[in-house]
């Protein structure tokens, strides 16, 4: 599914009304979707009092429209203009014509009538404003709004219905002003809007729905940012073959683990086993091998040199290398540690490997944290090469402050992947997978409980037992930080966000899987 910008949002309609969609035909199939969505979530309109928020422009046109068809079902529908609408707006004349209510703001100077309604309301639509540039909100506008908040304060049970995004959130930014109410749920048209799926805007949104009003899809070919989707995913999943051994699926060397953080390499083996890859090999410190065969029993090992015992040497790098001509991807970096030794190592065993091996690589943790320090490094890995930043490490990788990466996560993530050549996979709430031709997906997925030590890992080895099983880095990448998020979605579901921890993940994954494909 497209994810788009106000310009592009723009475009799209557009060349719709080149094609015989004008405005007008939008905005009726708009406020058709609208009502039929409102319909569906309350379950039943008849005798419930809704009350809708008319704005100026096309998203109050909307409102009116979605007015229009409610009433029609038997709904007590109001409408508050916050500004006058024009006598010769066709959808407010058959609005009143079939004599629903409305008051406009400039009769209403002390808000008394609109504060009754509300009052009395079940439902409040916020059509005030969509998708046009974020202004600060002032006037009518910001006193409705406020009233709306102080009664849905008092009255929690008023249940708020935005279009298109609630009033006074940055379509492209997800910036809020400090007007905007939440909504309990959102109706966004024809495609999600970027800011929808950035904080804080993201928390106003409530439940997100998306209506189809009717744009032919090849009018968005061009659309380079979508919303991973189960269709998506299942389509990427690989065939299994009945015929097929351990050798079909794959084979990954997980470089993971120190003396400090033993469990990131269980983790990250885990999760390239618990996604199907067919071979999972450790190369570890050589003293802490015992200690997780006691663990991981599906894994083979390959104990790499000390430096002193739990930390690799700055020379395994030729072992590691020796292991590698048999294995298709190399994952580095979960729970290394930044110890002098293993920073030399990761960079050895990176930047000075042979042309005659070719792994694909997936690069995490304290593997970017050591590639961080070397000036120009990308233009020294020449391999396809999948990193899994967290914001802090993206801040050390790029130079540039954890606050502007959050600010706007997707443009920092397709600059830095097209300069790197490099995927980029940005986590943290709706993870960004970012490619260098420019490709982007978003995950849906903003899930507090994945907030925990060891997600990432468990993330970093789905992506690579994805890759290992012969998808592209980009769609190994977009379907791990999917079935990733999923998983976190379904023990959510169980346990609730708070006290999940990353091992919970690993049996939820298949599951996941299955249900996927099983559609």
């Amino acid at each position: 599914m497209k994810i788009v910008t106000v310009n592009e949002m723009r475009e799209i309609e557009r060349r719709a009304a080149e094609i015989g969609l004008p405005p007008n035909v939008l905005m009726e199939n708009a406020g058709l979707v609208i009502a039929q969505n409102v319909k569906g979530w309350l379950g039943n309109v008849v005798q419930q009092q809704i009350l809708i928020l008319v704005g100026p422009g096309n998203n109050g046109g909307d409102g009116l429209v979605a007015a229009r068809h409610l009433h029609d079902w038997g709904a007590r529908v109001y409408i508050h203009l916050c500004t006058k609408r024009s006598n010769d707006d066709a959808n407010y004349v058959i609005v009143r014509e079939r004599g629903v209510p409305c008051t406009t703001a400039s009769e209403d100077q002390d808000l008394s009538n609109l504060s009754s309604i509300l009052s009395s309301s079940d439902v409040v639509i916020d059509a005030l404003f969509g998708t046009g540039k974020l202004r600060p909100l002032e006037g009518a506008v910001k006193q409705t709004l406020t009233r709306l908040r102080h009664v849905k304060e008092m009255k929690p049970s008023l249940k708020v219905i935005a279009l298109d995004l609630p009033s006074g959130v940055d379509a492209d930014t997800g910036a809020a002003d400090p007007s905007c109410v939440a909504a309990d749920l959102t109706i966004t048209l024809a495609y999600p809007k970027l800011g929808l799926f950035s904080f804080p805007g993201r928390d106003l949104v409530g439940q997100l729905v998306v209506g189809d009003i009717g744009i032919p899809p090849h009018l968005v070919d061009d659309i380079a940012t979508e919303l991973i989707t189960d269709d998506y995913v299942k389509n990427m999943l690989p065939q299994r073959q009945r015929s097929a051994h351990k050798g079909t699926f794959g084979r990954v060397l997980v470089c993971a683990g120190s003396l400090n953080y033993i469990g990131a390499a269980y983790l990250a083996c885990e999760g390239a086993i618990r996604v199907g890859a067919g071979l999972v090999t450790l190369a570890v410190a050589r003293s802490l091998q015992p200690i997780l065969a006691a663990k991981l029993t599906e894994v083979t090992y390959a104990p790499l040199p000390e430096s002193e015992p739990g930390f690799i040497d700055s020379q395994a790098y030729e072992v590691l290398h020796e292991w590698l001509s048999g294995y298709d991807v190399l994952l580095m970096g979960c729970g290394l540690s930044q110890h002098p030794s293993v920073m030399d190592f990761v960079r050895n065993s990176l930047l000075e490997m042979p042309p005659s091996l070719s792994p694909a690589l997936v690069i995490d943790a304290d593997a970017l944290n050591a590639l961080a320090q070397i000036q120009g490094w990308w233009q020294r890995l020449n391999q396809n090469a999948i990193l899994t930043p967290h914001p802090g490490e993206m801040a050390r990788l790029s130079g540039l402050t954890v606050d502007e990466i959050e600010q706007e996560r997707l443009r920092v993530a397709g600059e830095k992947a097209a300069l790197w050549g490099k995927i980029v996979v940005l986590k943290g709430a709706h993870t960004v997978v970012a490619s260098p031709s420019g490709e982007a997906k978003i995950s849906p997925v903003a899930n507090p409980g994945l907030a925990s030590a060891g997600t990432g890992d468990v993330l970093a080895g789905a992506i690579a037992g994805l890759m290992a099983q012969g998808l592209v880095p980009f769609a190994a990448a977009s379907c791990g930080v999917y079935l990733h998020g999923s998983a976190g979605e379904s023990v959510g579901a169980e346990l609730g966000d708070a006290g999940m921890v990353a091992s919970d993940l690993l049996p939820a994954l298949p599951k996941v899987i299955k249900k996927i494909k099983e559609g």
